[in-house]
């Protein structure tokens, strides 16, 4: 079905799953438009009552009769094809769409969509440039992974032609895009459950690349982002460290550890300096990605400077949750090597006397084909503490369990509960130490839960 063609022939759309990250912001760029929107989910939340707020049907639990009257149907991901709003759609001859394809036709209704793809960075870079534009008066509409304080949330309905949004590689989602601006942070071993292996990825990323229309702004150091663009014949611009690169950070420096600045050069010329209030080199790259696109789109140096200097983060990630009893409290969504890596680098750069890093493993797959780099990463902080590994959408095929990883990392603790790993955290962190809670998965809990216990402490001490 021309699901573009018949986005122009209606007026209702019904969303199942609304309250989703990933669904309201669609649903709240639709209605800009004037479409008459309704919607259903199963769980309460900030983004169901904020759907709710607009006043339109939204119904909690989902029922046949809750899409009467829609023309289209979208469902989430995780939505089966035995919820009863999907059946009753099929059994009415009410199209229905994915997520992932319902964004794609969204984009396309933009002449300037710019979508940020990559294996890690891409919620905070997405952020960040939405961020810069938003703050330099674009007005673009925005799609974001994580909550930007910025804009009090995950999403931005602006009035211009550009809309910025993330294009996630898992299961080939991101095929259904089409974007004008595609941003390349990076190309790594990842979901290899579903790709088997790194030229599979690749190949993806190439595919993807083809299917850009304007600019490929990409990660000029790293080589598997460059093997992935070679034979593709469009506009490049590359950022990065190396002297290649377009636009390149040099004269890095840190502020205690923690402050990143750099000056931007492009073309050997010096634009601007940076300083961010963001930790670690990964949100380097991060914002040199951001700044090459506003660049191209037009933002100035100043802009640039300014509004980067202005991104506080993104929910979960290095997220400060408290200092109690003199004790750092911080997540981060970290789930694979190279984030652990990084995140836990800067980490360890920032002052603290001791990082106690607090890790959920994310599902069987990626622990068993990643337990050396994961053991590696770990190895980082000054003591490890590993919980059960998240088993998402898997079953333990692999026969793979999270002592594996704490045998391969000296002095690691392994915890079974939060519960657990929160008395123990609780009863050995000192003053000035920091605890990280890292991992895709509902870690962010524990974070909250050793947060509270330490408020309790401070408080009855």
């Amino acid at each position: 079905m021309d699901y573009d063609k018949l986005l122009n022939e209606i007026k209702r759309i019904h969303f199942i799953g609304i309250g989703g990250s990933g669904m309201c912001p669609i649903a709240e760029i639709m209605m800009s438009e004037g479409f008459e929107i309704s919607g259903s989910d199963m769980n309460e939340g900030e983004t169901f009552d904020k759907m709710k707020g607009y006043g339109i049907p939204v119904y909690m639990g989902h029922a046949a009769e809750n899409i009467k009257g829609a023309e289209l149907v979208v469902y989430s991901a995780a939505v089966k094809e035995t919820n009863p709003e999907r059946k009753a759609a099929v059994e009415q001859g009410i199209p229905c769409i994915e997520r992932s394809v319902m964004l794609g036709v969204v984009c396309r209704r933009y002449k300037r969509s710019i979508a940020v793809s990559g294996t890690h960075g891409k919620t905070s870079t997405t952020a960040m440039l939405s961020q810069i534009l938003i703050g330099s008066g674009f007005d673009p509409s925005a799609i974001i992974g994580g909550k930007l304080p910025f804009i009090g949330g995950n999403s931005y309905v602006g009035q211009s032609d550009i809309i910025v949004c993330e294009a996630c590689e898992y299961v080939d989602t991101f095929l259904q895009l089409n974007p004008f601006i595609s941003i390349i942070l990076n190309i790594d071993a990842d979901h290899l459950d579903y790709f088997k292996n790194l030229d599979n990825i690749k190949k993806s990323f190439n595919q993807f690349s083809k299917q850009t229309t304007g600019l490929l702004v990409i990660n000029g150091d790293d080589q598997n982002t460059l093997d992935a663009v070679k034979d593709v014949d469009i506009e490049k611009i590359t950022f990065g460290f190396g002297e290649n690169c377009d636009y390149r950070a040099v004269n890095i420096s840190a502020d205690k550890g923690v402050h990143e600045q750099y000056d931007l050069l492009y073309k050997g010329e010096k634009l601007t300096s940076v300083k961010l209030i963001v930790p670690g080199r990964h949100n380097i790259y991060n914002s040199l990605a951001a700044a090459a696109t506003a660049h191209y789109l037009g933002a100035t140096p100043n802009e640039i400077s300014e509004n980067l200097h202005k991104f506080g983060g993104v929910h979960r990630r290095f997220e400060i949750l408290g200092t109690p009893c003199g004790i750092t409290v911080a997540d981060d969504f970290a789930h694979h090597p190279t984030e652990l890596t990084a995140t836990l680098n800067a980490a360890m750069q920032m002052g603290f006397n001791k990082v106690w890093a607090v890790f959920q493993p994310h599902t069987f797959s990626r622990t068993a084909m990643l337990l050396d780099d994961f053991a590696e990463a770990l190895k980082i902080p000054d003591v490890a503490i590993v919980s059960e590994i998240l088993p998402v959408r898997e079953t333990n095929t692999y026969n793979i369990y999270a002592t594996d990883l704490t045998a391969k990392i000296p002095g690691s603790v392994y915890r079974k509960t939060f519960e657990e790993i929160t008395d123990y955290v609780c009863q050995n962190a000192k003053e000035g130490d920091l605890i990280l809670t890292m991992g895709g998965g509902n870690v962010y809990m524990c974070a909250n839960m050793i947060n509270k216990q330490l408020k309790f402490m401070e408080e009855n001490n």
